[in-house]
């Protein structure tokens, strides 16, 4: 599997990885450079996956990768997964901000697709 260094070691990535994807799951959206949302995007739709899987297992890989934060993967499982039971992938999407002052990096807001409003206007 090929991913980008962020400019990091391979344990901060790690952990800056799970930790911005708890922040997606949490909040439901964040602000952060176009780069790393690329690379949040894949763990938080294989996180989602995991929930929508449901089984033990899918419950342990979700809980190693986010550090053994059990809100996270509580709501994961008990709420997003029935939310995006009729969805197969794709469950954020990107908006393009500014760029951002001093170096010029492009922001961009990481958000989950929200099924609800798609429902109510179809």
């Amino acid at each position: 599997m090929s991913y980008r260094k962020l400019g990091v070691d391979n344990k901060h990535r790690r952990s800056m990885l799970a930790t911005l994807t708890k922040q997606v799951i949490m909040n439901g959206q964040i602000t952060t450079t176009e780069t790393r949302a690329k690379e949040i995007r894949k763990a938080v739709d294989s996180m989602i996956t995991y929930g929508k899987k449901g089984d033990l297992g899918s419950r342990r890989r979700a809980l190693a990768f986010v550090h053994n934060d059990k809100a996270v993967v509580n709501k994961v499982f008990n709420e997003l997964a029935p939310l995006y039971a009729n969805r197969n992938g794709g469950y954020t999407h990107i908006l393009n901000l500014n760029e951002r002052r001093g170096d010029g990096a492009l922001l961009v807001i990481l958000k989950l697709v929200d099924e609800e409003t798609k429902e109510e206007s179809k």
